[in-house]
C-alpha cells in the first residue's frame, strides 16, 4: 500500500498563500492571517500572498483567469515551492492550477490534514488522521498517479492504466473500511471507559485551537501537559483531577481544538477523541478574548459541537487571555454579548477563583434535593449517598431510615433497589 505523503515535503518550503473571499462574507480577522498561522505550524516559509473577492468560485481554477496568470507570475518571481489556498478545491481545480502554474498546489483541508499527521502522537489519533487522509484522497487518485508510480516501482513514466486505477481504488476502499472498523471499536471502548468514571463529576475543555485550553488545564490541575503557541498543539484527550474549591475533586479533560471549516473527514475521525466532551457533566468553552476574530471563532466552535451532536450540553463560556486586551471596550463588548461568560487569564491566574465558583454553581444545577427512604440495615446505600452527594440529615423510624440529601441526578437514577423510596424533600417527614 502506498503512503499518503504528498504534503509532507512542505516543511521549510517557500509558500504563496491565496484566499478567495466569496460573496459578502466579512470577518474581523485580517485576510489570510489564520492560513499564515497554519502554514507556519506546517513549517513553511510564507513568501507571498494574494486575495480575490468573487461572488462564486471559477469552475476550472477557483480563481479568475487573470488572477491565475498573476499568481503564476508572482510564484515564479518569488521562487515559491508550493501554493496554499485558504479554500477547499476540487481535484480538477487543483490539477488545472498545478498545470497553469507549474507548482504544487494544496488546499486548506490538505494543509490541515498534514498538520494533524505530523502532530498525532497516540495510536488512536494516528488512525483518525490516516482515515481522514484516505477519505480525502479517494476522489483525487488520478492526480496522484506520478506519486503512486514511484511507490509501486512497476509502471515507469507512462503512468498506470485504468486497471491499475481500479486496483488502487479497491485498496484505498479496503483500508478505509479497516480503519473505520478499528476506530469504531476504539470509540465503543472509549464510551465504556468514560461512562465507568461514575465516581466523579466531569468537566471538559472545548474551543478553538490555540485558545489556551492546555494552559488552563495545567494551571488548574498542576499538570505538565504540553503547550505551545501554535495551532493544534493538542490532538489527544488528556484528563486530570481538579480539586475544585468548595466542591471537591472533579475530572477535567482537555480536547483537540476546533477551527473554522474543520474538514468533515477529521470531525468524523476524531469522534472517539471527543468522547470525553460528549459525556461530560459540563463543558468549558474556552475562547481567546484577545483574538481579533474571537466572535467568528466562538461561532465556529459551536458549529463543530453541533456537527458532532453535543451542542446542547450545559456549557460555560470562558474568555481567556483577558489580560492581553489593552482595549477594555473590546472585552466589554464580549461581556455584553455573552453576559454569563467568565473572563480569566490561564497564564497569570486572573479570574480563576471566579471560574471555580461558576463551575461549582453550574455543576450544582444537576443536583436534586431528595429524601431517600430505605431499611436501617441498608448501610451500603447510605454510604453510596454520602460518597456521591451531600447528606444533610437522617431520621430513623422503626426499622426504616429517611436520608435527606442533595445528589446529582445521574447518581440518583442508579438507585433502583427493592424497598427504596425516593421523593422530593419535604420539611416534615
Amino acid at each position: 500500500m502506498y503512503e499518503l505523503d504528498r504534503a509532507e515535503s512542505i516543511d521549510s518550503e517557500a509558500a504563496v498563500l491565496v484566499g478567495v473571499l466569496l460573496g459578502k462574507r466579512q470577518s474581523r480577522c485580517p485576510p489570510l492571517e489564520e492560513l499564515e498561522g497554519l502554514a507556519a505550524t506546517a513549517g513553511t516559509r510564507v513568501v507571498g500572498r494574494m486575495t480575490q473577492r468573487r461572488e462564486k468560485p471559477a469552475t476550472a481554477t477557483y480563481l479568475g483567469k487573470g488572477k491565475v496568470e498573476e499568481l503564476t507570475t508572482l510564484a515564479a518571481a518569488l521562487d515559491a515551492d508550493v501554493i496554499v489556498f485558504d479554500n477547499d478545491l476540487s481535484p480538477g481545480q487543483i490539477r488545472n492550477l498545478e498545470k497553469a502554474t507549474g507548482i504544487k498546489v494544496l488546499d486548506r483541508t490538505e494543509l490541515i490534514l498534514d498538520i494533524f499527521a505530523t502532530r498525532a502522537q497516540t495510536h488512536q489519533a494516528r488512525l483518525a488522521v490516516e482515515l481522514a487522509q484516505y477519505e480525502y484522497a479517494m476522489p483525487r487518485l488520478k492526480r496522484m498517479w506520478t506519486h503512486l508510480s514511484r511507490q509501486k516501482m512497476s509502471v515507469g513514466l507512462r503512468g498506470p492504466g485504468e486497471t491499475q486505477l481500479e486496483e488502487d481504488r479497491r485498496l484505498v476502499e479496503k483500508r478505509i473500511r479497516d480503519l473505520s472498523n478499528e476506530l469504531h471499536t476504539i470509540e465503543r471502548r472509549k464510551q465504556r471507559e468514560v461512562a465507568a468514571r461514575s465516581e466523579l463529576m466531569t468537566v471538559s475543555l472545548v474551543g478553538y485551537t490555540n485558545a489556551g485550553k492546555s494552559t488552563l488545564l495545567n494551571t488548574l490541575t498542576s499538570a505538565d501537559v504540553y503547550t505551545q503557541d501554535a495551532l493544534f498543539a493538542t490532538l489527544d484527550t488528556r484528563t486530570r483531577r481538579w480539586q475544585l474549591p468548595g466542591w471537591g475533586p472533579v475530572l477535567l479533560s482537555d480536547t483537540v481544538g476546533f477551527i473554522r471549516d474543520l474538514p468533515h473527514h477529521l470531525v468524523e475521525s476524531f469522534k472517539a477523541t471527543l468522547e470525553e466532551a460528549r459525556q461530560a457533566n459540563l463543558m468549558l468553552h474556552v475562547a481567546d478574548a484577545a483574538n481579533h476574530a474571537v466572535y467568528d471563532q466562538i461561532t465556529a466552535a459551536h458549529k463543530v459541537l453541533e456537527e458532532i451532536g453535543i451542542q446542547r450540553k450545559d456549557t460555560l463560556l470562558v474568555l481567556n487571555k483577558a489580560d492581553a486586551l489593552s482595549d477594555r471596550a473590546r472585552l466589554d463588548g464580549l461581556k455584553n454579548r455573552y453576559p454569563d461568560a467568565v473572563e480569566i487569564s490561564a497564564r497569570s491566574g486572573q479570574g480563576l477563583s471566579k471560574l471555580a465558583a461558576a463551575v461549582s454553581d453550574a455543576l450544582s444545577r444537576s443536583f436534586r434535593d431528595v429524601d431517600v427512604e430505605t431499611g436501617v440495615e441498608n448501610g451500603r446505600l447510605v454510604a453510596y449517598l454520602a460518597a456521591h452527594g451531600e447528606v444533610l440529615s437522617k431520621k430513623y423510624t422503626d426499622n426504616r431510615v429517611v436520608v435527606h440529601c442533595r445528589i446529582p441526578q445521574q447518581y440518583l437514577g442508579r438507585i433502583e433497589e427493592e424497598g427504596v423510596v425516593v421523593r422530593p424533600h419535604r420539611q416534615h417527614v
